[in-house]
């Protein structure tokens, strides 16, 4: 078993962000057949008062008919956290923040992964490289 961080300092210096070739969108949807189609290929499914809310791949979600108009590329970030680890989204979103890069954050058991806009993935991954590289000089 992995050793777990457990302060921000040692979540954000032992980090490794990781950028996935695929691409997702967030889509919505109160129909429970098209829930059951696309449940098998979505990353991450969660239920709101509104409907259900999927992260499915871009070509998924194209031919389902749903928009892709902001594709998001998704990182992860590659450290064992604890689930109650405190600081590590509030540093990632903030970085990402301070440089104009708008990011939502799953976290899972494993892993936290973030989801930035498509075009802005390079960029993302350049702050969230330095934003290791400073915690794991202090």
């Amino acid at each position: 078993m992995p050793k777990v961080a457990i302060t921000a300092q040692d979540m954000i210096s032992g980090m490794t962000p990781t950028l996935r070739s695929e691409k997702y969108v967030f889509i919505s949807t109160e129909d429970p057949t098209l829930v059951s189609s696309l449940s098998s290929q979505a990353i991450s499914i969660f239920e709101e008062e509104e409907g259900k809310s999927l992260l499915i791949p871009v070509d998924l979600a194209k031919e389902s008919g749903f928009s892709v108009a902001q594709p998001m590329s998704c990182i992860t970030l590659n450290v064992y956290s604890s689930l109650d680890g405190v600081g590590l989204t509030a540093a990632v979103a903030t970085a990402l923040g301070e440089n104009s890069i708008p990011c939502n954050m799953i976290a899972a058991f494993h892993h936290d992964h973030v989801f930035v806009p498509s075009e802005m993935s390079d960029q993302a991954m350049e702050v969230l490289t330095t934003l290791q590289k400073h915690a794991s000089n202090k």
